[in-house]
């Protein structure tokens, strides 16, 4: 008899661990753009917004944090991206290229120096 109450509770263990992983929702980045963009115009408050979108204040003004230090990032200059690879091929032909003038003028005046 002790064997069923055991099966039971464990059972019921995981389908209570399961619930927040169910229940937890992936927001793209679109998206937290968008709620952002909202709570920074101001048409409605924050709380209001965020019920209506049915997300926490604290994950809100996390993204609204992310939000402007990228923007900050941005203006002081400081972006980085991945090159495309036409752009990758333009500057190894220019690297080949400067690599070839220096070979060219170490040549001459190795030349110059010995005469």
């Amino acid at each position: 008899m002790s064997k069923k109450p055991v099966t039971r509770k464990a059972g019921a263990e995981r389908v209570v661990k399961d619930i927040p992983r169910a229940a937890r929702k992936f927001h793209s980045a679109e998206e937290n753009i968008r709620v952002v963009e909202a709570g920074l115009r101001g048409e409605d408050s924050i709380s209001e917004q965020c019920r209506r979108e049915g997300i926490y204040q604290s994950l809100y003004y996390s993204w609204s944090k992310e939000f402007l230090e990228a923007g900050k990032k941005r203006l002081a200059g400081d972006t980085m991206r991945q090159a495309t690879s036409a752009e990758v091929k333009d500057l190894r032909s220019e690297s080949l290229a400067l690599k070839e003038v220096v070979a060219d003028l170490t040549l001459e005046n190795r030349v110059l120096i010995k005469t």
